[in-house]
Formats: C-alpha cells, structure tokens, sequence
C-alpha cells in the first residue's frame, strides 16, 4: 500500500466567533481591526498554545450556510493588550486582541 493513499489530510482548525451586530457591521466595514476576549481562563483555553488555519465570524448564531451574516478571515493571531471598553466596564482590562483586519 502506498504511504500516499493512507495518508489522512488534517482538519482545518477554525475560531468561530458570534459577534454583537454592531461589532460585526465595523469588521465587515473594515472599521475596526481587532476583537476582543477577555484574558480569562475560558479564553486561555481556547487560544493559548493553539493555531488556527481561519476564523469564522458570526453576526450573532446564524443558520449554517447564511452567507450575509458570516464572514471568513485568515487567521492573523493575537496580542494581548489592555483596553477600555464599556463592553467591560469602567475600569481597563487585560485582552486577547485578535487580529481581524
């Protein structure tokens, strides 16, 4: 048997993002070049020593194949800044800048 035909391709590993409306609307519009996640164990998780080959982002949780409410990005990686932000309250915060744009 050839090495070649036993051969499995790797999955694609994608980020899925669902996003507020107006967060999407400003990716979208090229707007705004970051979205961000909270440096919290949740997000650690999902992100820390992990690669991705694309993102997948959401205009909140469409139905699968709704083509107006989903963009795909190439996956830029991520910086850690602190921002702040409303969406966080008054106070800055530590974040996962993911790279969108």
């Amino acid at each position: 048997m050839n090495r070649l035909t036993n051969y499995r391709e790797r999955e694609e590993r994608v980020l899925r993002l669902p996003l507020k409306a107006e967060y999407f609307d400003a990716i979208k519009s090229g707007e705004k070049k970051y979205e961000y996640r909270l440096c919290n164990d949740y997000w650690e998780k999902r992100l820390l020593g992990k690669g991705f080959d694309r993102m997948e982002l959401t205009k909140g949780y469409p139905k699968r194949g709704d083509a107006e409410r989903t963009l795909h990005r190439p996956w830029f990686g991520w910086v850690i800044e602190w921002v702040r932000h409303p969406h966080f309250g008054p106070v800055s915060v530590q974040v996962f800048a993911i790279r969108v744009n």
